[in-house]
This record gives C-alpha cells, structure tokens and sequence, in this order.
C-alpha cells in the first residue's frame, strides 16, 4: 500500500498535515506519526508534559514496556523529538550486541564442551549480522526517501528488524542441549537487545497502522499501484539494478553470459564455487553471474553478506550438484551445517540441486539455508532429511522447485512463498512423525511466515508404504507466534486428517497462525483438523494477503527477471 500527495490545510484531530515535497527526511514522518501516537492524534506541536510521561506514553504499546523505560530513559535524549527516543533505542540494541561480541572470547575459553565452543562461533557471526540489520534500520531512519513509497520503507524496516531479532535467537538456538552454562550466559547478554529489536518492531507497526489510519480519516488512502500511474515519471526511473537482472531467468548454463564458470572436469576458470566467489565484487549493485557446469562439487559454499546481486546457474536439479555432510550429531550447529549459504542480498539460483548427505540418524542438516533479502530461486532441488531447507530471514520467493525431507524439512523465519514447488516427504526412522514446515515467529509484529501456494504435497516413493505408521503433518509451531499458510495446492494422502502436530503440549496452540485454503486432493479435506484457536478460516479476500505481490511485494523485485510468476491468487 503506498501513500498518497499530503495537500495542504486538511486539519486532523487538531493536527495540521502540511504539504511535503517529492523527497524529505523519514525521520521527519517517523517524528510526525510517533508525536501522533504519544499524543492520539491530537495536539502534535504542543508540549508534551514531563520527559518519563513522554517515554511511558511512547513505550506503552510495545512487548517490553519496562525495558524500553528503562532504556529510554537512560539514554538522555530529548524526548519532545520522538525520533531521538527511536534512535535511541536502536544505539542501546547495537551496543549491547557488540558487548556480547566483546565477551565471546571469555565465554568461548570458559567453554569445556565443543558444542558450546561452536555455539559461540556461531553467535559471533549472527551478531554481526543482527548489527547491520539494525544499523541498516538505523540509517533508513535518517535518510531521505520518497515520501509517495513511505509503506515501502516502514515494510523494509519491519523485515529487517525481523532479521536481527531471528539471528539473536539463532544464537540461543544453537545452545539447545549443550551442556553448561554457556547458553544461559549468553542469553542474559542478549536479552535487553532482543527485547529492544522487538520493541522497535512494535514501534514501526503502530506507525504503519497511524499512516493507514490518517489516510483513512483524510479520504486519501490507495495502493501503491495507483500512486505508481499518478506519479507515472517515477515508474520509468527503474533502477539499475532491475534492467540488470530483466530476463535472466530465462537464460540457461549454457547460453547465459557469465562473468566466471565453474567446472569438476577442469574446462572452466576454477573448479570449485568458492574459489570463483572470490571474483565477486563487494557491496556491487550489477549482477555477477557464476556459471556451473554439470557435476558433484563436494564442498560448503558461503555466499557471504558483502556478496550482493550474485546469480550462481547450473545445468540443472540433476545434473549441477553441490553437496556435503555437516550435521548436528557430529558436532556442528544446526545454522552452521548448511551445504550452501546465501547471505548477501539480491541471490538468485536456478538449476541447482543442493543436498546434505549426512543422513537419516545424523540430526538435524541442512542442505540449503537463504537470509538473503529478495532472494529467488527457480527450478532447484533441496535434499536431505532433518531441517533441510531453511529460509532464515528476510524476503525469499521459489518457484518450480523440489524440496525433500522427513522432520521439520521446510523451517525458519523468513518471509517466504513457495510456489508451484513439490515437497516430497521422505522415509524416516520407524514410527517417526514428520511435520513438514516448522515456521520460527516469535513476535505477533514480525511480517514473517511460510506460505506455499500451488504446490504438491507428495510422498517419496520409499515412504509411501510406511505414510500410514510414521505420519505426515502439514507442521508444528516452533516459536510462539508460528505463522504457516497452505493455500491452492495439492495434498496427497500422507497428511493425517488432524493436519498439524503440536510441538509441545499446549505450546503456542493459541498464538500460532495456521491456515489452509482452496487445497485440493486426498489430505486437503479439513472436517478432521484440530480445533487449536490458532487454526485460521480465511476468505479469498484474506488469502490474497498472503500472495507473493502482497506479503513479500514481489511485484517490484521477481517481476522482471522472466521468471514464471503469479503475484496474486491462481486460477487452478
């Protein structure tokens, strides 16, 4: 949803709403909603009354009410600017991260199990990630923008705060069953920056709610759609990188202008992706394209967060394989077992089979895990067993592609749609159920979630005679507020009629968001689901939210590769 011109006089609530120009400073709109919010639209350029009664007011809608106080009010900041309160807020996250970071040496000597050693390797780097996230939402803050595309930046910094809160809990993730007390250390070190990402959440979806509602009051609300036609010469201004990157999907290994190739059998520049990443330029906004010819490459592959508009393109999601073996069993955590790792922003991979060989009795491994921001991925492959694939954070889209597993295959706490894909459940181990999805939400405010859209939901044909003893579910709620969505696909008769497991007693039965929509096939009947709170009944008119165009604005990042794309509901 875009925002529309603000014309001058309209007076609402007492507060006057003054013309603003084609580019102006966020942190002057933010300013404005959140003066809107302390004072409920009323009053905006009065004064507001004691510095605590400002900070209580600012901080009474949020998660963490107390420690946003008690933040806010030791910062010092002048707190008629709401803006330097916000600012504040994100510092105090920052710096308390880069504490933990401080103190990992210490606690990585203090460390007797090699579990707990790897746990803290892997925090470093999730702060580090957590840290530019939250500076990026920092400096989004502080410049300057369109103020027609105002939603377009609230939605960039809802995601990438979402990002930074799910790499603090990856942190803490990785301590699960480790001996000592190194988790618990490092789980005091992080909680006030964890509380302060989700604070900052909330704060950004109240005034994402304040513009809609102001637009509202003035008559003065339309989509993004229109403000493009009414503001026509902005929608030719596209930028580089999307001229860039139109038709690249269409191309093959073979006719695609590479910039380096890759080949086992020595015909290219280099024989591993890894050494070819290293000719990728850093922080680059054209795409560099990696070309692999067909074979095994036995290695783990990092495309780090310095490696932006990166494509890698194989031969195929048989022919192009890339392997390897880390798991958890044998020592490694789970968000350090990936085969492959997509971190920096704008990858996109077609014709690759990626896949974790440790095994059915290895734990948790995973083939593919993507926290690169407007990601996609066209006919690829995902194989493995526990935790296959994991869409970490930010915004992902696949399409045409086959992921398969046993436990928990599909899981993470990305924004992602999977579309027209196959999910294929595997033979597990005797008896052993297998949720498919298991979706990490945390907060209500996160606009994070699972959605396959027009896929088909099948069985291995190993699994198929054993599909009625060791049974399937559509997923279990991970974290609290776990948000899956199965709309338009098939479901084969693997899934049992309850459709979901829970993921432990009662746990986040209420707060969870799960719901299925216009499915078809045998395990797509709903009369025998469970009856959780959390199970939603949505309309088309719902459904629509959770399309590519809407929930990870696909529109302006998938449309014009040449992929086979569908933003809105299917006609199947």
């Amino acid at each position: 949803m875009g925002v529309p011109v603000l014309r001058p006089s309209p007076r609402v609530g007492g507060c006057y709403i003054h013309p603003l120009s084609g580019t102006a400073a966020l942190v002057g709109l933010l300013s404005l909603f959140l003066v809107a919010l302390v004072n409920g639209v009323n009053g905006a350029g009065e004064d507001h009354g004691s510095s605590n009664a400002d900070i209580k007011t600012l901080c009474e809608p949020t998660t963490y009410r107390e420690t946003c106080e008690k933040v806010l009010v030791k910062s010092n900041v002048d707190s008629k600017d709401p803006r330097e309160l916000v600012k504040a807020g994100f510092h105090f996250a920052i710096e308390q991260l880069k504490a933990a970071i401080a103190n990992s040496p210490t606690l990585r000597q203090a460390a007797t199990d090699p579990l707990a050693q790897n746990a803290v390797d892997a925090c470093d780097e999730l702060m580090d990630y957590a840290i530019d996230d939250l500076l990026t939402s920092f400096n989004k803050i502080t410049d300057s923008f369109d103020v027609h595309r105002v939603n377009d930046y609230l939605e960039n910094l809802r995601i990438w705060l979402s990002a930074a809160l799910t790499y603090q809990q990856t942190c803490l993730d990785g301590f699960e069953n480790v001996p000592g007390d190194t988790g618990e250390k490092m789980k005091n070190l992080l909680k006030t920056s964890k509380e302060m990402t989700a604070n900052g959440l909330v704060m950004v979806g109240e005034v994402t709610s304040l513009v809609t509602t102001l637009w509202q009051k003035l008559g003065l609300l339309q989509t993004g759609r229109q403000l493009r036609t009414e503001h026509s010469n902005e929608e030719k201004e596209e930028p580089s990188w999307v001229s860039d990157r139109r038709g690249l999907l269409e191309a093959t290994g073979a006719n695609i202008k590479a910039n380096v190739v890759v080949a086992k059998d020595g015909s290219g520049k280099y024989k591993t992706i890894t050494e070819a990443l290293k000719e990728v330029p850093l922080k680059s906004n054209t795409t560099f394209v990696i070309y692999v010819k067909e074979g095994v490459y036995e290695e783990q592959v990092m495309v780090d967060k310095k490696m932006t508009y990166v494509m890698v393109i194989g031969d195929g999601p048989t022919k192009t394989k890339i392997t390897g073996s880390k798991n958890v069993v044998d020592g490694t955590t789970t968000f350090k077992s990936a085969t492959f790792a997509a971190v920096g922003s704008n990858f996109i991979g077609k014709d690759l089979w990626f896949d974790n060989s440790a095994g059915l009795y290895k734990g948790q491994a995973v083939a593919l895990r993507v926290q690169s921001d407007m990601s996609i991925f066209y006919n690829c492959r995902m194989d493995g067993y526990q935790d296959t694939f994991y869409p970490h954070a930010n915004r992902q889209f696949y399409r045409d592609c086959t992921i398969s597993g046993t436990v928990d295959f599909i899981f993470g706490n990305a924004a992602v749609v999977l579309q027209n894909c196959k999910i294929l459940v595997r033979k597990p181990k005797p008896k052993q159920p297998c949720p498919i999805t298991a979706q990490g939400r945390m907060e209500s405010d996160e606009p994070t979630g699972i959605v396959l859209q027009n896929c088909t939901i099948s069985s291995d044909p190993d699994y198929y005679p054993v599909r009625h003893t060791s049974k399937s579910y559509l997923g279990r709620p991970w974290k609290q507020y776990s948000r899956t969505v199965v709309m338009q696909s098939q479901i084969d008769d693997l899934i049992q009629p309850e459709g979901w497991l829970p993921w432990n007693g009662d746990f986040a039965l209420n707060t969870l968001y799960y719901t299925e929509f216009d499915n078809r096939g045998p395990g797509a009947a709903k009369e025998n689901r469970v009856k959780w709170k959390g199970i939603k009944q949505i309309t088309a008119k719902e459904a629509i939210n959770f399309t590519p165009s809407l929930f990870i604005h696909g529109d302006s990042w998938i449309k014009n590769t040449g992929i086979s794309y569908t933003g809105a509901l299917m006609k199947i």
